[in-house]
């Protein structure tokens, strides 16, 4: 698709254009414009150039952000560590990795460093012709330099004389992917009036665009006096397919921007009603509006948006609570006082002293959690591909013969987690540690650990076996079904030891509320080793008594919250907290 092109002294005046109804642009140029359909850093293009440092690190910490988990106990055992974090706090998997370097866990290799050499004035026609005489890629030259200015952020004058360039030597004609990476410039620098010019000429040309350019204008539109427009183009979307998450946000900050408080929350309503989860910062916009808001319906709305953080188990950054903090602060007549605290370990907050909910599950929750793990994990599972029925009956009538078990240990998987150490020594110091504590003890393992080698002593192994209940599977058999099946069955009291989280049995779970029961009974549960010395005790990580979640008790919010400088995975949460209470 092509745009006619002539002059370069007014953007307005740059593109000469006949009507062609019915046509739409191809898809050509999405892969560079997925920013602005729905994919949060904005700098994560198709570069090839590597990241620096900061931008990198940057990079990271918005990809770790948006995510969501909760934290565990381990009541009173007497072998914990003091100061180091729980299993699931923000920043521990990067801590352990840093440590392990050795892990398995999959890291990307840095992209290759090709210098581009891209001009920084605008050039004339010679120069360009220059410049694409020395150029030696494969791909076309005026794509492929127009690609990299989008990615360098190159200034608007350069661009603009790319497109008089690219004009003058096809008859007048620019090619539509040139245009709407001149647009994503355009958006970029916040250049409205170039914003404009280009909606003008996409509004002449063609009837519908493909995504990334509505998202491009609605962008660019919002900040501009002809702001509704966007909505106009947000309804032309809708007949084609659902807006992206960053089509609402921009569209509602745009309406705040306005003043048009009505349209913003319809927005938001409407963007809920698809089912999709807001942007934190389209959230934080409401949050920054309402500071100048004197209005008791305003306010509400802004307490029913901290209730949906907690129930979808979301957390703010750390903008995002400072807005939080100063909308409480700004409420005439409330006098609420807000401050960054952690909580203690026995669930106290260091600020305010109230005492955050428990970790563990109710009653309910947790029959409901057990029925659901037994159905589609254990018994609607993969499992039967690396086991047999005949065995995981035997196993079932193993568990029922025996009294309810307090902790029960992945042996292999804790053998293997000090590789220096010979393995049966390994397991024999974990479960007479234990064991001293008069703990009834399941040891789940591969019958290959029965076998006398180097790495697997029998006399440990017979020690072991006196001092816990055991039972060793095939060498084929996966070892995670049986451990969720002894551990569930045995009561709401059992531990379980492995340095497996999971994951992959959270994604056998049938809706999100099973998969939060899950992970928030996972944290109070799953106890993992820190420490082993020789002749000295082995340290576990603690389990902390309370849940990680937006909670309130009407005079007080606590809110958990995301550091900018710390990387949180997806099954990790924040160890920093916003407390809010008021003044007496």
């Amino acid at each position: 698709m092509t745009f006619l092109l002539s002059g370069i002294q007014s953007f307005s005046k740059l593109w000469k254009c006949s009507p062609c109804f019915g046509l739409s642009p191809g898809h050509s140029c999405c892969f560079f414009l997925s920013d602005y359909c729905g994919i949060r850093n904005q700098q994560r293009w198709f570069s090839l150039k590597s990241m620096s440092p900061q931008s990198t690190k940057a990079g990271n910490a918005s990809i770790a952000k948006a995510r969501y988990l909760r934290k565990g106990d381990e009541g009173s055992n007497k072998q914990v560590s003091s100061d180091s974090p729980h299993l699931f706090a923000a920043g521990a998997a990067k801590k352990r990795s840093q440590m392990n370097p050795q892990s398995n866990d999959q890291v990307l290799s840095p992209l290759k460093n090709i210098s581009i050499q891209l001009p920084t004035k605008p050039l004339n026609s010679k120069e360009w012709d220059k410049l694409k005489e020395d150029f030696k890629g494969k791909a076309n030259f005026e794509n492929w330099i127009s690609s990299q200015m989008a990615h360098c952020h190159s200034p608007i004058d350069v661009a603009k004389s790319l497109l008089a360039w690219v004009a003058a030597k096809n008859n007048g004609i620019v090619g539509y992917n040139l245009l709407v990476r001149y647009l994503y410039l355009c958006v970029f620098h916040k250049q409205t009036s170039e914003v404009i010019d280009v909606y003008e000429i996409m509004r002449a040309r063609y009837k519908r665009l493909e995504s990334g350019g509505y998202s491009l204008l609605i962008r660019g539109l919002m900040h501009s006096d002809r702001w509704r427009e966007a909505l106009m183009l947000l309804e032309d979307i809708k007949k084609v397919m659902t807006p992206s998450i960053k089509n609402y946000n921009d569209c509602i900050q745009g309406a705040l921007l306005h003043q048009d408080v009505n349209t913003a929350w319809n927005l938001y309503q409407e963007l809920l009603g698809h089912d999709l989860i807001p942007m934190l910062e389209t959230l934080k916009a409401f949050f920054d509006f309402g500071k100048d808001i004197k209005d008791d319906h305003y306010s509400s709305k802004l307490l029913d948006i901290l209730l949906y953080l907690r129930n979808n188990q979301l957390y703010p950054g750390e903008s995002f609570a400072h807005s939080i903090k100063t909308w409480f602060e700004s409420v005439p007549g409330k006098q609420w006082k807000g401050q960054f605290t952690t909580i203690q370990k026995s669930g106290q907050c260091s600020c305010c002293g109230k005492t955050m909910e428990s970790i563990h599950l109710s009653p309910e929750e947790y029959e409901f959690l057990k029925r659901k793990i037994i159905r589609d994990v254990i018994d609607g599972g993969d499992q039967y591909k690396k086991t047999t029925p005949q065995e995981l009956k035997r196993f079932e009538n193993f568990v029922k013969s025996c009294p309810p078990f307090d902790i029960v240990i992945d042996g292999l998987n804790v053998a293997k987690m000090f590789p220096k150490a010979r393995e049966s020594q390994v397991l024999l110091d974990v479960v007479s540690q234990l064991a001293k504590q008069n703990l009834q003890l399941l040891i789940l393992g591969r019958k290959h650990m029965l076998t006398q080698r180097f790495r697997w002593r029998k006399d440990e192994m017979e020690k072991v076996q006196k001092q816990a209940s055991c039972f060793f599977a095939d060498d084929i058999s996966e070892d995670d079904p049986f451990l969720l099946y002894a551990t569930l069955n045995s009561g709401n009291h059992c531990k379980f030891i492995t340095k497996d989280l999971m994951r992959d049995h959270k994604a056998c779970l049938p809706d999100i509320k099973t998969q939060r029961l899950f992970f928030k009974w996972q944290q109070g549960h799953q106890l993992a080793i820190i420490n082993r010395f020789p002749g000295s005790k082995i340290t576990f990580q603690h389990i902390l008594t309370y849940d990680t979640v937006v909670q309130t008790t009407g005079d007080s919010w606590h809110i958990p919250y995301d550091e900018d400088l710390v990387e949180r995975y997806s099954y990790e949460v924040p160890t920093k907290w916003l407390c809010l209470h008021r003044k007496t």
